[in-house]
């Protein structure tokens, strides 16, 4: 694409200060003539970009010109504004900062990058949901972390044990619409859910962080963690082969193809906290899936459907009509 070349054109010059056809074309792959009429066409679109001939001459920007753009190639380029577009859907902020990004191109590949922009949207609400907002709160810490500023917390746990807490926070990460904050305590670092604080307050007091953290480490750290507690139960199950997308739907990564029954069906290994927490989510099932083992998995199938059947067997057919 043509916008790719000049503006990766234009960061050669930025980076260099001056340029000849011939190196722009052996940097870019391409022939002189094409990066010739390149350089020209940056000219022509208003880029102070000049042509100094003689022994030493190229292309040059004139009394160092840059753009916003500076210190991005092409690609990442092009990669921003793919990434910034699907945002601006859901956040006036990214909104804001899209339009302020496309303004600082150059006008004649301005309309592809607003086609970029544009390609790919997200609806961040699933079918039958209300729509998501960010809650308040997230501000609040967003600020601290930024600002590196210590937080008084009152926090819940999964207890309902409240207590009050002096943290630093380190960032902030969104999973499945459920915000968690990563901070520095006196044990070490811990995860807390936004929605389970009460109140917080950010302090004047400076927040002190690793100098080794990255959130995206500590986060994958934090996802191990809760996934190996997620699947201290496996269970093998039969099921047709048909229903091992909406199987794999609900357990995610805890859903591992195991091979094949004599008989054509699907044998697949499944994972969750617990024997109960497998047999609620295949009871709805019926005979179409059948466990092999444990016998504990089993065992609560057997109870969920001896109560089902108490509950609602021998009712008289003339009370639902």
């Amino acid at each position: 694409m043509r916008a790719d070349r000049l503006v990766a054109t234009l960061l050669l010059m930025q980076s260099r200060g001056r340029v000849t056809a011939a190196e722009v074309a052996e940097e870019l792959e391409v022939s002189v003539a094409t990066a010739r009429r390149d350089l020209e066409a940056l000219s022509a679109a208003g880029i102070p970009v000049y042509p100094q001939s003689g022994r030493g001459g190229g292309w040059s920007l004139l009394g160092g010109a840059r753009t916003d753009l500076s210190g991005l190639s092409a690609t990442e380029a092009q990669a921003l504004f793919l990434l910034v577009g699907p945002a601006a859907a859901v956040s006036g902020e990214a909104k804001a900062a899209l339009r302020k990004l496309v303004r600082a191109l150059p006008q004649t590949f301005r309309a592809d990058a607003e086609a970029a922009a544009t390609a790919t949207m997200i609806d961040p609400t699933r079918w039958g949901e209300r729509d998501r907002h960010r809650p308040e709160m997230v501000d609040l810490l967003q600020a601290a972390v930024i600002r590196r500023r210590k937080v008084r917390l009152t926090y819940t746990n999964s207890a309902r044990q409240r207590s009050e807490r002096l943290v630093d926070p380190w960032g902030l990460v969104d999973k499945d619409d459920i915000w968690y904050l990563l901070a520095g305590t006196e044990r070490g670092q811990r995860t807390f859910r936004v929605d389970r604080i009460v109140d917080a307050e950010s302090t004047e007091q400076p927040a002190e962080r690793p100098d080794d953290f990255t959130l995206a480490a500590a986060w994958d750290e934090v996802v191990g963690e809760m996934e190996q507690r997620r699947s201290t139960t496996w269970a093998t199950v039969l099921i047709d082969a048909r229903f091992v997308p909406i199987l794999r739907d609900h357990f995610g990564r805890h859903c591992h193809p195991d091979g094949e029954s004599d008989d054509g069906r699907a044998r697949i290994r499944l994972a969750a906290p617990t024997p109960l927490d497998i047999a609620r989510n295949l009871a709805g099932w019926g005979s179409m899936v059948e466990v092999l083992e444990p016998r504990a998995v089993r065992a609560e199938l057997a109870r969920i459907g001896t109560e089902l059947a108490r509950r609602y067997a021998g009712e008289d057919d003339q009370s639902v009509r």
